[in-house]
Protein backbone atom coordinates (compact mmCIF):
# COMPACT_ATOMS: atom_id res chain seq x y z
CA UNK A 1 0.00 0.00 0.00
CA UNK A 2 2.71 2.48 0.91
CA UNK A 3 4.34 2.08 -2.51
CA UNK A 4 1.17 3.37 -4.14
CA UNK A 5 0.46 6.17 -1.68
CA UNK A 6 4.05 7.10 -0.73
CA UNK A 7 2.88 9.31 2.15
CA UNK A 8 5.48 11.24 4.12
CA UNK A 9 3.57 11.60 7.35
CA UNK A 10 4.97 10.36 10.63
CA UNK A 11 1.51 9.10 11.58
CA UNK A 12 1.41 6.78 8.59
CA UNK A 13 4.85 5.42 9.39
CA UNK A 14 3.87 4.58 12.96
CA UNK A 15 0.67 2.96 11.74
CA UNK A 16 2.77 0.61 9.64
CA UNK A 17 4.97 -0.25 12.62
CA UNK A 18 2.16 -2.16 14.24
CA UNK A 19 1.22 -4.23 11.20
CA UNK A 20 4.04 -6.79 10.93
CA UNK A 21 7.70 -7.27 9.99
CA UNK A 22 7.61 -6.32 6.27
CA UNK A 23 5.61 -3.22 7.10
CA UNK A 24 7.98 -2.49 9.98
CA UNK A 25 10.96 -2.42 7.62
CA UNK A 26 9.16 -0.18 5.14
CA UNK A 27 7.97 2.16 7.88
CA UNK A 28 11.44 2.43 9.38
CA UNK A 29 12.83 3.17 5.96
CA UNK A 30 10.16 5.75 5.17
CA UNK A 31 10.67 7.56 8.46
CA UNK A 32 14.48 7.51 8.63
CA UNK A 33 15.90 7.01 5.13
CA UNK A 34 13.51 8.08 2.39
CA UNK A 35 14.15 11.82 2.60
CA UNK A 36 17.77 11.33 1.48
CA UNK A 37 17.74 7.99 -0.36
CA UNK A 38 14.32 8.23 -2.03
CA UNK A 39 11.12 6.49 -1.11
CA UNK A 40 11.81 4.00 -3.92
CA UNK A 41 15.43 3.38 -2.71
CA UNK A 42 16.75 4.71 -6.03
CA UNK A 43 18.71 7.51 -4.37
CA UNK A 44 18.40 11.24 -3.97
CA UNK A 45 20.71 13.36 -1.85
CA UNK A 46 22.12 10.03 -0.67
CA UNK A 47 23.07 7.00 -2.80
CA UNK A 48 20.71 4.31 -4.04
CA UNK A 49 20.08 1.58 -1.47
CA UNK A 50 19.81 -1.47 -3.70
CA UNK A 51 21.76 -4.73 -3.58
CA UNK A 52 23.33 -3.85 -6.95
CA UNK A 53 24.57 -0.53 -5.59
CA UNK A 54 25.74 -2.01 -2.29
CA UNK A 55 27.71 -4.92 -3.75
CA UNK A 56 30.99 -3.63 -2.28
CA UNK A 57 29.51 -2.89 1.14
CA UNK A 58 29.07 -5.89 3.40
CA UNK A 59 25.79 -6.02 5.38
CA UNK A 60 27.65 -5.80 8.69
CA UNK A 61 29.43 -2.67 7.44
CA UNK A 62 26.08 -1.22 6.33
CA UNK A 63 24.75 -1.77 9.86
CA UNK A 64 27.79 0.04 11.24
CA UNK A 65 27.16 3.01 8.94
CA UNK A 66 23.51 3.22 10.00
CA UNK A 67 24.50 2.96 13.66
CA UNK A 68 27.43 5.40 13.66
CA UNK A 69 26.88 7.56 10.57
CA UNK A 70 29.56 8.35 8.04
CA UNK A 71 32.16 11.05 8.79
CA UNK A 72 32.48 14.00 6.41
CA UNK A 73 29.07 13.26 4.85
CA UNK A 74 25.45 14.10 5.61
CA UNK A 75 24.79 10.53 6.84
CA UNK A 76 23.77 10.85 10.52
CA UNK A 77 24.07 8.24 13.28
CA UNK A 78 20.89 6.32 14.20
CA UNK A 79 22.31 4.07 16.91
CA UNK A 80 20.71 6.00 19.78
CA UNK A 81 17.26 6.21 18.19
CA UNK A 82 16.76 2.90 16.38
CA UNK A 83 18.56 0.19 18.33
CA UNK A 84 20.25 -2.92 16.96
CA UNK A 85 17.07 -4.83 16.04
CA UNK A 86 15.63 -2.01 13.94
CA UNK A 87 18.99 -1.36 12.32
CA UNK A 88 19.18 -5.01 11.28
CA UNK A 89 15.65 -4.77 9.90
CA UNK A 90 16.74 -1.85 7.72
CA UNK A 91 19.85 -3.70 6.57
CA UNK A 92 17.74 -6.70 5.56
CA UNK A 93 15.45 -4.41 3.58
CA UNK A 94 18.08 -2.55 1.58
CA UNK A 95 19.76 -5.79 0.50
CA UNK A 96 16.48 -7.09 -0.92
CA UNK A 97 15.98 -6.54 -4.69
CA UNK A 98 13.05 -4.42 -5.79
CA UNK A 99 9.92 -6.28 -6.81
CA UNK A 100 9.70 -4.41 -10.12
CA UNK A 101 12.65 -3.53 -12.37
CA UNK A 102 13.18 0.24 -11.96
CA UNK A 103 13.27 2.53 -14.97
CA UNK A 104 15.35 5.59 -15.72
CA UNK A 105 14.41 7.01 -19.09
CA UNK A 106 15.45 9.90 -21.31
CA UNK A 107 13.15 12.32 -19.49
CA UNK A 108 14.66 11.34 -16.13
CA UNK A 109 18.19 11.80 -17.47
CA UNK A 110 17.44 15.25 -18.87
CA UNK A 111 15.74 16.34 -15.66
CA UNK A 112 18.73 15.30 -13.58
CA UNK A 113 21.30 17.53 -15.36
CA UNK A 114 22.70 19.89 -12.77
CA UNK A 115 25.14 22.74 -13.55
CA UNK A 116 27.68 23.05 -10.72
CA UNK A 117 30.23 25.73 -11.64
CA UNK A 118 30.76 29.07 -13.35
CA UNK A 119 33.50 31.55 -14.28
CA UNK A 120 35.81 28.92 -15.72
CA UNK A 121 39.41 29.86 -16.46
CA UNK A 122 40.84 30.16 -19.97
CA UNK A 123 44.09 28.55 -18.85
CA UNK A 124 45.22 26.48 -15.85
CA UNK A 125 45.02 28.36 -12.54
CA UNK A 126 48.20 26.61 -11.33
CA UNK A 127 51.82 26.29 -12.48
CA UNK A 128 51.87 22.48 -12.64
CA UNK A 129 52.00 20.51 -15.89
CA UNK A 130 48.29 19.99 -16.68
CA UNK A 131 49.09 16.68 -18.39
CA UNK A 132 50.92 15.34 -15.34
CA UNK A 133 48.05 15.74 -12.89
CA UNK A 134 46.60 12.79 -11.01
CA UNK A 135 42.93 12.35 -10.22
CA UNK A 136 42.91 10.51 -6.89
CA UNK A 137 39.71 8.82 -5.71
CA UNK A 138 39.44 8.65 -1.91
CA UNK A 139 36.66 6.20 -1.11
CA UNK A 140 36.86 6.51 2.66
CA UNK A 141 34.99 9.80 2.77
CA UNK A 142 33.91 9.99 -0.90
CA UNK A 143 36.21 12.75 -2.06
CA UNK A 144 38.50 13.28 -5.04
CA UNK A 145 41.91 14.95 -4.85
CA UNK A 146 43.87 16.51 -7.69
CA UNK A 147 47.62 15.93 -7.30
CA UNK A 148 50.52 17.68 -9.02
CA UNK A 149 52.53 14.83 -10.57
CA UNK A 150 55.80 16.77 -10.26
CA UNK A 151 55.64 18.03 -6.66
CA UNK A 152 52.96 15.56 -5.41
CA UNK A 153 51.12 18.40 -3.70
CA UNK A 154 47.31 18.51 -3.54
CA UNK A 155 45.93 21.22 -5.79
CA UNK A 156 42.29 20.60 -4.84
CA UNK A 157 39.97 18.22 -2.99
CA UNK A 158 36.21 18.01 -3.54
CA UNK A 159 33.30 15.72 -2.56
CA UNK A 160 32.08 13.07 -4.97
CA UNK A 161 29.03 10.87 -5.22
CA UNK A 162 29.00 7.56 -3.35
CA UNK A 163 31.22 4.76 -4.69
CA UNK A 164 32.93 6.10 -7.79
CA UNK A 165 33.55 3.17 -10.10
CA UNK A 166 35.25 2.36 -13.38
CA UNK A 167 38.10 4.86 -13.27
CA UNK A 168 38.37 8.52 -14.24
CA UNK A 169 38.08 9.35 -17.93
CA UNK A 170 39.44 12.46 -19.65
CA UNK A 171 38.64 14.74 -22.57
CA UNK A 172 41.18 14.44 -25.43
CA UNK A 173 42.95 17.66 -24.41
CA UNK A 174 43.12 16.56 -20.77
CA UNK A 175 41.16 19.54 -19.49
CA UNK A 176 38.09 17.70 -18.18
CA UNK A 177 37.72 14.55 -16.16
CA UNK A 178 34.56 12.45 -16.01
CA UNK A 179 33.72 10.48 -12.86
CA UNK A 180 30.93 7.91 -12.58
CA UNK A 181 29.38 6.53 -9.39
CA UNK A 182 27.77 3.18 -8.75
CA UNK A 183 24.34 4.80 -8.57
CA UNK A 184 24.53 6.33 -12.01
CA UNK A 185 25.79 9.87 -11.42
CA UNK A 186 28.37 11.24 -13.85
CA UNK A 187 30.28 14.38 -12.82
CA UNK A 188 32.37 16.56 -15.12
CA UNK A 189 35.24 18.40 -13.43
CA UNK A 190 37.36 21.16 -14.99
CA UNK A 191 41.00 20.41 -14.18
CA UNK A 192 42.13 23.85 -15.37
CA UNK A 193 39.73 25.78 -13.14
CA UNK A 194 39.76 23.17 -10.34
CA UNK A 195 35.99 23.20 -10.02
CA UNK A 196 33.08 20.95 -11.02
CA UNK A 197 31.23 21.77 -14.22
CA UNK A 198 28.02 19.72 -14.13
CA UNK A 199 26.55 16.34 -13.29
CA UNK A 200 23.87 14.05 -14.66
CA UNK A 201 22.30 10.82 -13.53
CA UNK A 202 22.48 8.44 -16.49
CA UNK A 203 21.30 5.28 -14.76
CA UNK A 204 20.40 3.65 -11.46
CA UNK A 205 23.33 1.26 -11.19
CA UNK A 206 26.31 1.99 -13.42
CA UNK A 207 29.25 -0.23 -14.30
CA UNK A 208 31.65 2.18 -16.03
CA UNK A 209 31.95 4.96 -18.58
CA UNK A 210 34.01 5.69 -21.70
CA UNK A 211 34.62 8.87 -23.68
CA UNK A 212 35.07 8.89 -27.44
CA UNK A 213 38.58 9.75 -28.61
CA UNK A 214 37.25 12.91 -30.31
CA UNK A 215 35.61 14.07 -27.08
CA UNK A 216 32.08 14.23 -28.48
CA UNK A 217 30.39 11.34 -26.72
CA UNK A 218 30.26 9.75 -23.31
CA UNK A 219 29.05 6.14 -23.07
CA UNK A 220 27.54 4.94 -19.78
CA UNK A 221 27.27 1.18 -19.17
CA UNK A 222 24.41 0.33 -16.83
CA UNK A 223 23.36 -2.70 -14.82
CA UNK A 224 20.08 -0.95 -13.99
CA UNK A 225 18.27 -0.32 -16.25
CA UNK A 226 19.62 -2.79 -18.78
CA UNK A 227 20.93 -0.24 -21.24
CA UNK A 228 23.83 1.73 -22.64
CA UNK A 229 23.37 5.50 -22.59
CA UNK A 230 25.24 7.78 -24.99
CA UNK A 231 25.54 11.37 -23.76
CA UNK A 232 26.80 14.50 -25.45
CA UNK A 233 30.08 14.92 -23.57
CA UNK A 234 29.73 18.71 -23.42
CA UNK A 235 26.04 19.27 -22.62
CA UNK A 236 25.43 15.88 -20.92
CA UNK A 237 22.19 15.64 -22.89
CA UNK A 238 21.23 12.09 -23.92
CA UNK A 239 21.96 11.29 -27.55
CA UNK A 240 20.94 7.63 -27.74
CA UNK A 241 19.74 5.01 -25.30
CA UNK A 242 20.35 1.43 -26.37
CA UNK A 243 18.09 -1.18 -24.79
CA UNK A 244 20.58 -4.03 -24.34
CA UNK A 245 18.27 -6.65 -22.75
CA UNK A 246 21.20 -7.37 -20.45
CA UNK A 247 23.33 -5.81 -17.80
CA UNK A 248 26.31 -4.16 -19.49
CA UNK A 249 29.61 -5.56 -18.21
CA UNK A 250 31.91 -2.89 -19.61
CA UNK A 251 32.34 -0.22 -22.26
CA UNK A 252 35.66 1.12 -23.60
CA UNK A 253 36.58 3.35 -26.51
CA UNK A 254 38.61 1.94 -29.38
CA UNK A 255 40.21 5.11 -30.71
CA UNK A 256 41.61 3.70 -33.95
CA UNK A 257 38.17 2.36 -34.84
CA UNK A 258 36.15 5.44 -33.79
CA UNK A 259 34.02 3.01 -31.81
CA UNK A 260 32.78 2.03 -28.40
CA UNK A 261 33.17 -1.68 -27.63
CA UNK A 262 30.53 -3.04 -25.27
CA UNK A 263 30.40 -6.37 -23.40
CA UNK A 264 27.16 -7.82 -22.05
CA UNK A 265 26.83 -9.57 -18.71
CA UNK A 266 23.87 -11.81 -19.52
CA UNK A 267 24.02 -12.50 -23.25
CA UNK A 268 26.92 -13.84 -25.37
CA UNK A 269 27.44 -10.76 -27.52
CA UNK A 270 30.05 -8.06 -28.03
CA UNK A 271 28.76 -4.80 -29.53
CA UNK A 272 30.73 -2.27 -31.56
CA UNK A 273 29.07 1.16 -31.78
CA UNK A 274 30.68 3.43 -34.37
CA UNK A 275 30.55 7.16 -33.61
CA UNK A 276 32.27 8.52 -36.73
CA UNK A 277 30.39 10.71 -39.21
CA UNK A 278 30.95 8.11 -41.94
CA UNK A 279 30.70 4.60 -40.49
CA UNK A 280 32.71 1.95 -42.38
CA UNK A 281 31.03 -0.84 -44.37
CA UNK A 282 29.49 -3.56 -42.27
CA UNK A 283 27.66 -1.31 -39.86
CA UNK A 284 23.93 -1.46 -40.33
CA UNK A 285 21.27 1.11 -39.61
CA UNK A 286 19.25 -1.12 -37.33
CA UNK A 287 18.62 1.72 -34.92
CA UNK A 288 16.51 4.76 -35.75
CA UNK A 289 18.02 8.18 -36.42
CA UNK A 290 18.62 10.18 -33.28
CA UNK A 291 16.53 13.12 -34.52
CA UNK A 292 13.52 10.86 -34.97
CA UNK A 293 13.48 10.26 -31.23
CA UNK A 294 13.66 13.94 -30.36
CA UNK A 295 17.21 13.80 -29.06
CA UNK A 296 20.17 16.08 -29.61
CA UNK A 297 20.51 17.58 -33.09
CA UNK A 298 23.71 18.35 -35.05
CA UNK A 299 25.19 14.93 -34.29
CA UNK A 300 25.79 11.99 -36.63
CA UNK A 301 22.52 10.51 -37.83
CA UNK A 302 23.57 7.04 -36.88
CA UNK A 303 25.37 5.46 -34.03
CA UNK A 304 25.24 2.13 -35.84
CA UNK A 305 25.94 -1.16 -34.13
CA UNK A 306 27.36 -4.42 -35.30
CA UNK A 307 27.23 -7.45 -33.06
CA UNK A 308 29.81 -10.19 -32.64
CA UNK A 309 28.29 -13.44 -31.34
CA UNK A 310 30.26 -15.17 -28.61
CA UNK A 311 30.29 -18.63 -27.10
CA UNK A 312 29.65 -17.11 -23.66
CA UNK A 313 29.39 -13.64 -22.09
CA UNK A 314 32.56 -11.68 -21.32
CA UNK A 315 32.82 -9.95 -17.96
CA UNK A 316 35.64 -7.54 -18.79
CA UNK A 317 38.21 -7.01 -21.51
CA UNK A 318 41.03 -4.95 -22.95
CA UNK A 319 42.61 -4.39 -26.38
CA UNK A 320 45.81 -5.04 -28.21
CA UNK A 321 47.60 -1.92 -29.51
CA UNK A 322 45.96 -2.22 -32.94
CA UNK A 323 42.45 -2.36 -31.45
CA UNK A 324 41.70 -5.29 -33.76
CA UNK A 325 41.61 -7.79 -30.92
CA UNK A 326 39.66 -7.89 -27.68
CA UNK A 327 40.89 -10.10 -24.87
CA UNK A 328 38.07 -10.88 -22.47
CA UNK A 329 37.42 -12.85 -19.30
CA UNK A 330 35.00 -15.76 -19.54
CA UNK A 331 32.15 -16.17 -17.09
CA UNK A 332 33.26 -19.49 -15.61
CA UNK A 333 36.67 -18.14 -14.64
CA UNK A 334 38.50 -20.91 -16.46
CA UNK A 335 40.24 -18.73 -19.00
CA UNK A 336 39.72 -15.98 -21.52
CA UNK A 337 38.78 -15.40 -25.13
CA UNK A 338 40.38 -13.50 -27.99
CA UNK A 339 37.88 -11.83 -30.31
CA UNK A 340 38.86 -10.36 -33.67
CA UNK A 341 36.65 -7.31 -34.22
CA UNK A 342 37.27 -7.23 -37.96
CA UNK A 343 36.08 -10.76 -38.69
CA UNK A 344 33.64 -10.62 -35.75
CA UNK A 345 34.58 -13.99 -34.31
CA UNK A 346 36.43 -15.65 -31.48
CA UNK A 347 39.84 -16.69 -32.77
CA UNK A 348 41.61 -18.13 -29.71
CA UNK A 349 41.25 -19.27 -26.14
CA UNK A 350 43.58 -17.70 -23.60
CA UNK A 351 45.32 -20.32 -21.45
CA UNK A 352 44.70 -18.44 -18.21
CA UNK A 353 42.98 -20.11 -15.28
CA UNK A 354 41.86 -18.63 -11.99
CA UNK A 355 39.64 -15.91 -13.50
CA UNK A 356 42.08 -13.41 -15.03
CA UNK A 357 41.41 -9.73 -14.37
CA UNK A 358 41.86 -8.79 -18.01
CA UNK A 359 40.45 -5.30 -17.54
CA UNK A 360 43.69 -4.61 -15.66
CA UNK A 361 45.98 -6.28 -18.17
CA UNK A 362 49.01 -4.59 -19.73
CA UNK A 363 51.09 -5.13 -22.87
CA UNK A 364 54.82 -4.71 -23.52
CA UNK A 365 57.64 -5.94 -25.77
CA UNK A 366 59.60 -8.99 -24.68
CA UNK A 367 62.37 -10.56 -26.79
CA UNK A 368 60.95 -9.16 -30.00
CA UNK A 369 57.35 -10.15 -29.26
CA UNK A 370 54.43 -8.13 -28.03
CA UNK A 371 53.11 -9.84 -24.91
CA UNK A 372 50.24 -9.29 -22.52
CA UNK A 373 50.30 -9.80 -18.77
CA UNK A 374 47.31 -10.29 -16.52
CA UNK A 375 46.83 -10.89 -12.80
CA UNK A 376 44.38 -13.51 -11.53
CA UNK A 377 41.45 -12.91 -9.20
CA UNK A 378 41.35 -16.48 -7.88
CA UNK A 379 44.88 -17.78 -8.27
CA UNK A 380 48.24 -16.62 -6.94
CA UNK A 381 49.74 -16.05 -10.37
CA UNK A 382 50.35 -13.68 -13.26
CA UNK A 383 50.17 -15.04 -16.79
CA UNK A 384 52.33 -13.79 -19.67
CA UNK A 385 50.87 -14.45 -23.14
CA UNK A 386 52.57 -14.11 -26.54
CA UNK A 387 50.14 -12.02 -28.59
CA UNK A 388 51.38 -13.39 -31.92
CA UNK A 389 50.01 -16.86 -31.27
CA UNK A 390 48.17 -16.40 -27.92
CA UNK A 391 50.31 -19.04 -26.22
CA UNK A 392 51.36 -18.97 -22.58
CA UNK A 393 54.99 -17.90 -22.20
CA UNK A 394 55.21 -18.03 -18.45
CA UNK A 395 53.13 -18.17 -15.30
CA UNK A 396 54.69 -16.12 -12.51
CA UNK A 397 53.83 -17.38 -9.03
CA UNK A 398 52.87 -14.57 -6.65
CA UNK A 399 52.04 -14.08 -2.98
CA UNK A 400 48.33 -14.32 -3.72
CA UNK A 401 45.57 -13.41 -6.18
CA UNK A 402 45.95 -9.88 -7.52
CA UNK A 403 43.70 -7.17 -8.86
CA UNK A 404 45.80 -4.50 -10.58
CA UNK A 405 48.91 -4.57 -12.74
CA UNK A 406 50.64 -1.47 -14.12
CA UNK A 407 53.76 -0.44 -16.02
CA UNK A 408 55.02 2.30 -18.34
CA UNK A 409 56.93 2.32 -21.61
CA UNK A 410 59.81 4.16 -19.90
CA UNK A 411 60.41 1.61 -17.14
CA UNK A 412 61.72 -1.97 -17.31
CA UNK A 413 59.40 -2.99 -14.49
CA UNK A 414 55.78 -4.02 -14.10
CA UNK A 415 54.07 -3.71 -10.71
CA UNK A 416 51.42 -6.14 -9.45
CA UNK A 417 49.54 -6.12 -6.18
CA UNK A 418 48.44 -9.11 -4.07
CA UNK A 419 45.00 -7.72 -3.33
CA UNK A 420 43.38 -10.86 -1.93
CA UNK A 421 44.51 -13.10 0.89
CA UNK A 422 46.88 -12.80 3.84
CA UNK A 423 49.65 -11.15 1.79
CA UNK A 424 47.54 -8.20 0.65
CA UNK A 425 50.21 -5.82 1.96
CA UNK A 426 52.67 -6.97 -0.73
CA UNK A 427 53.39 -5.51 -4.15
CA UNK A 428 55.59 -7.39 -6.60
CA UNK A 429 57.97 -5.64 -8.98
CA UNK A 430 58.57 -7.75 -12.09
CA UNK A 431 61.39 -7.25 -14.57
CA UNK A 432 59.80 -7.18 -18.03
CA UNK A 433 63.06 -8.42 -19.55
CA UNK A 434 63.49 -11.55 -17.44
CA UNK A 435 59.85 -12.05 -16.35
CA UNK A 436 61.08 -12.54 -12.79
CA UNK A 437 60.01 -10.87 -9.56
CA UNK A 438 62.97 -8.70 -8.60
CA UNK A 439 61.54 -7.11 -5.48
CA UNK A 440 58.54 -7.42 -3.18
CA UNK A 441 57.56 -4.22 -1.43
CA UNK A 442 55.60 -4.04 1.83
CA UNK A 443 54.88 -0.31 2.22
CA UNK A 444 52.51 -0.72 5.19
CA UNK A 445 52.63 -4.09 6.98
CA UNK A 446 49.18 -5.57 7.52
CA UNK A 447 47.45 -3.02 5.28
CA UNK A 448 46.23 -3.54 1.72
CA UNK A 449 48.58 -2.14 -0.93
CA UNK A 450 47.16 -1.80 -4.44
CA UNK A 451 46.76 0.10 -7.69
CA UNK A 452 50.00 1.58 -9.01
CA UNK A 453 49.94 4.46 -11.51
CA UNK A 454 52.97 6.13 -13.07
CA UNK A 455 53.74 9.77 -13.67
CA UNK A 456 53.53 10.92 -17.25
CA UNK A 457 57.26 10.35 -17.87
CA UNK A 458 57.37 7.03 -16.00
CA UNK A 459 59.91 8.28 -13.42
CA UNK A 460 57.70 7.70 -10.39
CA UNK A 461 55.17 5.06 -9.38
CA UNK A 462 52.30 5.99 -7.06
CA UNK A 463 50.87 3.20 -4.90
CA UNK A 464 47.75 3.20 -2.71
CA UNK A 465 47.55 2.04 0.89
CA UNK A 466 43.92 0.98 0.54
CA UNK A 467 42.76 1.92 4.06
CA UNK A 468 40.80 4.79 5.64
CA UNK A 469 44.00 5.87 7.39
CA UNK A 470 45.90 5.18 4.19
CA UNK A 471 48.28 7.03 1.94
CA UNK A 472 49.61 7.38 -1.56
CA UNK A 473 53.21 6.18 -1.51
CA UNK A 474 55.48 7.62 -4.20
CA UNK A 475 58.36 5.42 -5.37
CA UNK A 476 61.30 6.19 -7.61
CA UNK A 477 60.54 3.83 -10.49
CA UNK A 478 64.22 3.13 -11.16
CA UNK A 479 65.68 2.64 -7.68
CA UNK A 480 62.38 1.29 -6.24
CA UNK A 481 62.86 3.44 -3.15
CA UNK A 482 60.17 5.47 -1.40
CA UNK A 483 60.42 9.25 -1.90
CA UNK A 484 57.12 10.59 -0.54
CA UNK A 485 54.04 9.52 1.41
CA UNK A 486 50.79 11.50 1.01
CA UNK A 487 48.05 10.85 3.64
CA UNK A 488 44.74 9.87 2.04
CA UNK A 489 41.38 8.44 3.11
CA UNK A 490 41.17 4.99 1.48
CA UNK A 491 42.80 5.98 -1.84
CA UNK A 492 41.43 3.38 -4.23
CA UNK A 493 42.53 4.64 -7.63
CA UNK A 494 44.68 7.34 -9.13
CA UNK A 495 44.72 8.28 -12.79
CA UNK A 496 47.37 10.27 -14.65
CA UNK A 497 46.00 12.63 -17.30
CA UNK A 498 48.82 12.25 -19.83
CA UNK A 499 48.98 8.46 -19.58
CA UNK A 500 45.24 8.12 -20.02
CA UNK A 501 44.77 10.41 -23.01
CA UNK A 502 47.79 8.89 -24.80
CA UNK A 503 46.60 5.32 -24.11
CA UNK A 504 49.96 4.54 -22.52
CA UNK A 505 50.61 0.80 -22.84
CA UNK A 506 51.17 0.24 -19.14
CA UNK A 507 47.81 1.48 -17.88
CA UNK A 508 44.15 0.64 -18.36
CA UNK A 509 42.14 2.53 -20.95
Amino acid sequence: MWRMLRPDSVAFAFALLASGQPALAEALYLENCASCHGSDRLGGMGPALLPESLSRLRPEKAAEVIRNGRPATQMPAFGDTLGDANIQTLVDLIYQPLEVMPTWDETSIRASINPLGKNFADQPVFDADPLNLFVLVEAGDHHVSILDGDTFERLARFPSHYALHGGAKFSPDGRYTYLASRDGWVMVYDLWSLQPVAEVRAGINTRNIAISHDGRYLAVANYLPHNLVILDATSLQPVRIFDTQSRVSAVYQAALRSSFIVAMKDIPELWEINYSDTPPPGFGGAFVHSHEKGMVEALPEYLPVRVTPLSEPLDDFFFDQSYRHVMGTSRDGQGGKVVNLDVRAEIADLPIAGMPHLGSGITFDHEGHRVMASPHLKEAAISIIDMSDWKLIKKIETGGPGFFMRSHANTPYAWADVFFGPNRDQVHVIDKRTLEIVKTLVPAPGKTAAHVEFTRDGRYALLSIWEEDGAVVVYDAESLTEVRRIPANKPVGKYNVGNKISNEEGTSH
